[in-house]
């Protein structure tokens, strides 16, 4: 295969479920899903991304996972691993406006579901930027960004997930995680620093 740019044609940046809990002073056992170490810090640095993204043209996409109280839409999502999580009723559901610099007109979606193109206009919208490149940031690197960027390959996107600026349930699940991405595109897990530089330049 040819070697690719790390920004083929248009790209955007999908923000992935940092929301209001992320930085909520919680303890492990008061979470409903567990984090791997330096969660927050790594969802903070995603700041840098969206900040350079703005700067340069490149359209930000926020992602917020959320469910009705009454659970009618949590699914198979607690038969696992995870507890109760992202109700519409609690605050912490909110995205994280304040850390992440969120503006009235930005763009965003709701989900249901772990991955950000399943049951939403998410495909709708990148047809209308004509986003070719995906640029992934958030959480968790083993469920929601990994399934995002499933789809993403399957529906032939560029994708790629910076490494610095994605966190998962432990960090033995993080690792996996990108290695199975860079498995479905070689090219797919980059630096911070990559990114930031592919940005300025345009690929």
């Amino acid at each position: 295969m040819a070697k690719r740019n790390l920004i083929e044609g248009r790209a955007a940046l999908i923000v992935i479920d940092i929301q209001k809990s992320t930085f909520a002073p919680l303890s492990d056992d008061e979470r409903a899903i567990a984090h791997m170490p330096d969660y927050a810090d790594r969802m903070q640095r995603a700041r840098i991304a969206i900040d350079k993204a703005r700067e340069v043209g490149i359209p930000v996409i926020f992602i917020q996972e959320i469910h009705r109280a009454d659970l009618v839409d949590m699914g198979r999502e607690t038969d696992g691993d995870e507890a109760v999580h992202c109700l519409d009723n609690n605050p912490l559901t909110d995205l994280a406006v304040e850390e992440l610099g969120i503006r009235p007109d930005d763009y965003k979606i709701q989900k249901r579901r772990y991955s950000a193109f399943y049951g939403t206009d998410l495909e709708i919208l990148l047809r209308g930027l004509k986003a070719e490149t995906l640029i992934l940031v958030g959480g968790l690197t083993d469920v929601c960004v990994h399934y995002t960027f499933v789809d993403a390959h399957q529906g032939d996107y560029f994708a790629r997930v910076i490494e610095d600026c994605v966190a998962g349930s432990s960090l033995e699940a993080h690792q996996a995680s990108l290695r199975a991405v860079e498995y479905l595109q070689h090219g797919a897990v980059r630096s911070l620093d990559e990114v930031l530089e592919a940005m300025e330049a345009g690929k």
